[in-house]
Order: structure tokens, then C-alpha cells, then sequence
């Protein structure tokens, strides 16, 4: 009897394989970093053969850390960094350009032009999704109208796309020698490609951005065997790869947010909340994402309301690799709590625009309130509440689309050690923040969808049984951060406003 679900996750910085056991817990873990790409302002990439290079070498030092082989392994989740970007030749394996991020705004005038027709919103109805930079259908299109020959080489079925959750399937499940070419519906929502309700590719759509149909993967469920690894692979042995889940959806799998009306916020290199609204498409008037939750073995797909915040731990990376006020991100809480308030200053980490919710792509990062009172300390604690703030903008724009009056917010992701942090947040929002046991709640919840397909768990049941709560912080009765501060943090948004013309 296999004992473990192997899980491989692909995030912006880095990626992790982590195995677990049927109780949800964590077996053995490896993780790599890789390198981050500015070839000029407001662009970022990666190198896709970095990115497998370092899935192969996380994968072998997972299974010896657990003791594991591949017969042990039930199945394989992947869950990853979303709308990120590749194209790559099928027959060589070989990529025609870098992976392009999901933080890259070089699809600016692309967007600006399609805006041109029927606004920010020209798709929203069928793909939930505004006209944004953020996106992988306007990053395909700016590869096939800038990279010479990959257009022909589409045409003629050679130059493939995928997310990177598609990228690893392919590689793990034999490359050119048969990988099978695959996406789930939750990778595939937020191309701006799909349509919500058919869950295929929308014909009209892939028209007017000039993508041919032929390069997109096949999509499928989020929980399903997709195909098998090779014994001359990583895992050194014939695996099924079973579970597939963009990671902001991974982390509300495994936080186990199966409910109607339940939220999570994950604390990464941005902040993603999701609320699931269950078997109903809410098309956000706040300016949400509606995005699919999950999608298991042939179920009817669930829906949710998305925030997505585009820089939060990224800022208090800033302020190590740039700033250089801390020389590693943990000491952000010691350098903050030698402050009791922000000293009047706000940090609006506008660094690629402002996303969720008000998606504006023209605004910039603006620094408001200096006085010779501002030192050191205030400006860690300015980044903090940055994020606590823009949590709250996104908990207010579901509360309105949804009606749905939030009573506890479940975290998860690095930024959530934080105690100090978690204690802000509670009083900005005036709710208690919960973090749960397993704080890799991201790769559990593509294990879990891995593990669903092969029976390893065998309902939904099964996995909330797994989810324990680590520590809860409730908010300070009347506190300023939620009335006068958060007033100010609203003046100090509208300054980012116009800077890019």
C-alpha cells in the first residue's frame, strides 16, 4: 500500500516537493529558489529549464528526506505559480521565450487596446476576469506577435502554451516522448481564455487576441489522472500525476474551505484571498476576480470571489534587497515592534500598478506622511500594515458582491509566522485570524486533489477531519487601525493614482 501523496509546488521564488501522509502531515520537504528576471522596468520572467531543473532536484531530495520510493507514492499533485507564461517548441522541448510572471506589465498597450472595445470589463461576463496585465492570454499574444517565428510555429502545431503547472505535467509525464499537454479549470480561469460556464476555451475570444486554438492544453478537472511519470524520471518509478490546482486554489483546498461562504487569505509574495460561492458564478461589480475554487474527478465545478493584491511579502523583500533596513524578512517584527504606531507614514506598494480592487495599471508606489519623527521602525511597521490594509480593501469589495459577512479568516503562507502582523490584521478587519497547523496548506491541497483521484482520501470529509487550528489572534475592540488609519490608508491610495501616463 502507497503511504504518501507527493506534492510539487511551483511558487514565484521558488519550488517545493513535499510528501504527505494520509493524516495531511508533512513526510519529508526540499525546496529551491530560482532566479528572478528584470530585463527592464515593469518586466519579470523566469527560465522554464531552471524552473525543471530545480523540480527534479526538489523531487529526489523530498523522497530521500521521507525515506520514500516511488512505489510508496500514491499519486502526485502539482500546484503552481498562476497565469505565469510559456511557449515551447513540442517536438525539442525546447522554450522560444522566458517564462513571462504574472507581475510583468509589458502587456500594457495590448490591454489598452482591447480596452478600446466595450472597457476593462469587455470579457468579464464570460471569464470573470478584467482587461489586466495580469493575465496569460495577452502574454501569449505579446510572445506570438514579438518572438520571431513562434507564430508560424504555432500554426503549423509545433509551438505549444501552458501555465506551469502544464510545463511540469508535460516534463514529468515524458517531455517530447509523449507528455501529455494538460491544464486543470483553475490554471485554465485565468488565462482570460476560458469561459466560466462551458469550462472549454472561448472560441471568439482566442479570435480577437490572434491565439490559435491548436497551442492551448486540453483542460481537465482538478482531480483526475492525468497520465504517469517515467521510471527514468525523478521519482524513479511509473506515478500517476492526479491532482492540478493553481495555487491561490490549492491553498482554499487544503485549508478546507469547502463551504459556501468560506475565505482564505494567503500571505506570499502578494495576497490572495477567495471566498467560495459554491456552484454559483458571482461576477464582481467591486472589482473581484470570479475564478473557478476546484473542480473534482467529473463534479460539478465550485466557483469563487478573488482578491488578488499584488505586493505584500514582496514589499518586505524590497526592504531587505533594496532598502537594505533588515538583512533577513524575519526581522521585520522586531524592527516594527520597536514602534507602537506608523508615525503617520504610508506605504502603498503600488511597485506594477494596483490590482484587486481597483485595477489600475497606471498607478505607482507612493511613500506619504514623512516627517523627521519617521525612522526605521515606522517604515517596517508601515510596511506590515500595507498589507494588513490591502487585505481589508478586498474583505470589503466580497462583502459587498456577495453579501456574505465574513466571521473568522483562515491563513496560510509565509507571511503568517508573523504574530505580529496576524495581531494588525485582526484589528484592521475587527475579526479573528486563524492559522492552521499546516501552514504548507497550498502543496496540501494539491495533494489533496491528487489523493481524491485515487481513492487515497476517499471524500471531503476526510479532509476537513485533517485541518487543526495553530493559534487564533482576535482584534482589539476599537482599535484606530480600523476606523482613523485605514481612513488615511484610503487618502494615501489615491496619490499612486495617474503616475504612468
Amino acid at each position: 500500500m502507497a503511504d504518501y501523496i507527493a506534492s510539487i509546488d511551483q511558487g514565484t521564488t521558488s519550488t517545493r516537493c513535499m510528501l504527505f501522509n494520509v493524516k495531511g502531515e508533512v513526510v519529508g520537504s526540499h525546496q529551491l529558489e530560482h532566479a528572478q528576471i528584470y530585463p527592464q522596468p515593469g518586466w519579470v520572467e523566469h527560465n522554464p529549464n531552471e524552473i525543471w531543473a530545480r523540480t527534479q532536484d526538489v523531487i529526489v531530495e523530498a523522497m530521500r528526506n521521507a525515506g520514500a520510493r516511488a512505489e510508496d507514492v500514491a499519486a502526485i499533485g502539482v500546484t503552481n505559480q498562476r497565469e505565469t507564461t510559456i511557449v515551447w517548441d513540442k517536438t525539442t522541448g525546447k522554450i522560444f521565450y522566458n517564462a513571462i510572471v504574472w507581475q510583468d506589465t509589458r502587456t500594457d498597450k495590448i490591454i489598452q487596446e482591447l480596452g478600446q472595445e466595450g472597457g476593462q470589463s469587455r470579457f468579464q461576463t464570460q471569464v470573470g476576469l478584467p482587461l489586466a496585465t495580469y493575465f496569460s492570454g495577452p502574454k501569449i499574444k505579446w510572445i506570438l506577435d514579438n518572438v520571431d517565428g513562434v507564430r508560424e510555429a504555432a500554426q503549423a502545431g509545433r509551438a505549444i502554451f501552458g501555465n506551469m503547472d502544464t510545463w511540469l505535467i508535460w516534463n514529468l509525464t515524458g517531455g517530447v516522448e509523449g507528455g501529455v499537454h494538460v491544464t486543470d479549470v483553475t490554471n485554465a480561469s485565468r488565462t482570460m481564455l476560458m469561459d466560466l460556464k462551458t469550462l472549454q476555451w472561448d472560441e471568439a475570444i482566442c479570435r480577437v487576441m490572434g491565439i490559435p486554438l491548436q497551442m492551448l492544453p486540453e483542460i481537465c478537472p482538478s482531480s483526475r489522472i492525468y497520465g504517469y511519470t517515467r521510471p527514468d524520471g525523478p521519482f524513479g518509478g511509473i506515478i500517476p500525476v492526479a491532482g492540478d490546482l493553481g495555487d491561490q486554489q490549492a491553498a482554499t483546498v487544503g485549508q478546507a474551505c469547502f463551504d459556501v461562504g468560506e475565505a482564505k487569505n494567503t500571505y506570499g509574495t502578494g495576497c490572495f484571498m477567495i471566498l467560495n460561492t459554491g456552484h454559483e458564478i458571482v461576477l464582481s461589480k467591486n472589482g473581484l476576480l470570479t475564478t473557478v475554487c476546484y473542480q473534482f474527478k467529473e463534479e460539478k465545478p465550485v466557483y469563487a470571489l478573488e482578491g488578488s493584491i499584488a505586493i505584500t511579502g514582496a514589499l518586505v523583500q524590497w526592504l531587505r534587497d533594496n532598502l537594505k533596513m533588515i538583512s533577513s524578512a524575519p526581522e521585520i517584527e522586531d524592527l516594527a515592534k520597536t514602534v507602537d504606531d506608523n508615525g503617520g507614514m504610508y506605504l502603498v506598494p503600488a511597485f506594477s500598478g494596483l490590482f484587486a480592487p481597483y485595477w489600475r495599471s497606471d498607478a505607482r508606489g507612493v511613500i506619504v506622511g514623512l516627517t523627521r519623527y519617521v525612522n526605521r521602525g515606522h517604515f517596517a511597521r508601515a510596511v506590515l500594515e500595507a498589507t494588513a490594509f490591502q487585505t481589508r480593501e478586498v474583505l470589503e469589495a466580497m462583502k459587498a458582491d456577495s453579501n456574505v459577512d465574513l466571521l473568522v479568516l483562515k491563513v496560510d503562507g509565509g507571511m503568517v509566522q508573523n504574530d505580529l502582523l496576524m495581531q494588525i490584521q485582526a484589528d484592521v478587519l475587527q475579526v479573528p485570524v486563524i492559522r492552521p497547523k499546516v501552514a504548507e496548506t497550498t502543496a496540501l491541497g494539491a495533494a489533496y486533489a491528487a489523493g481524491y483521484a485515487v481513492d487515497f482520501w476517499k471524500d471531503l470529509n476526510e479532509m476537513r477531519s485533517n485541518w487543526k487550528k495553530d493559534k487564533v489572534w482576535t482584534p482589539k475592540l476599537l482599535s484606530p487601525l480600523h476606523t482613523e488609519k485605514f481612513k488615511e490608508w484610503k487618502k494615501a491610495v489615491t496619490r499612486t493614482f495617474d503616475w504612468v501616463d
